[in-house]
């Protein structure tokens, strides 16, 4: 099967920044787009962003000019670099990539467990 580990959460002061990361294992064939979620207490779950194979990117419009997603498509990894946090951007974070097992001849979406982002002062 796939595995998708998420690093990187913890507090911070607003202004601050964070670099969450993922890494995703198991019976690889390939990954298509990996990208990142995020949940608030009480809201619905929200994309951050997204990079696709290719590399083009896609951000939400609150995250835009101070998150940056980037992947190693070598060692199946998506990076979330974010900068100038707000309070706002609190939430559990996921990581989420569609993967193509060896077993398989589609791509299934997984998830990692969550890493929790907290700003605050």
């Amino acid at each position: 099967q796939v595995q998708l580990v998420e690093s990187g959460g913890g507090l911070v002061h607003p202004g601050g920044s964070l670099r969450l990361s993922c890494a995703a294992s198991g019976s690889i064939f390939s990954i298509n787009t990996m990208g990142w979620f995020r949940q608030a207490p009480g809201r619905e779950r929200e994309l951050v962003a997204y990079i696709d194979s290719g590399m083009d990117t896609k951000y939400a419009d609150s995250v835009k000019g101070r998150f940056t997603i980037s992947r190693d498509n070598a060692k199946n990894t998506v990076d979330l670099q974010m900068n100038s946090l707000k309070p706002e951007d609190t939430a559990v974070y996921y990581c989420n990539a569609a993967v193509r097992g060896t077993w398989s001849f589609s791509y299934l979406p997984y998830w990692g467990q969550g890493t929790q982002v907290t700003v605050s002062s």
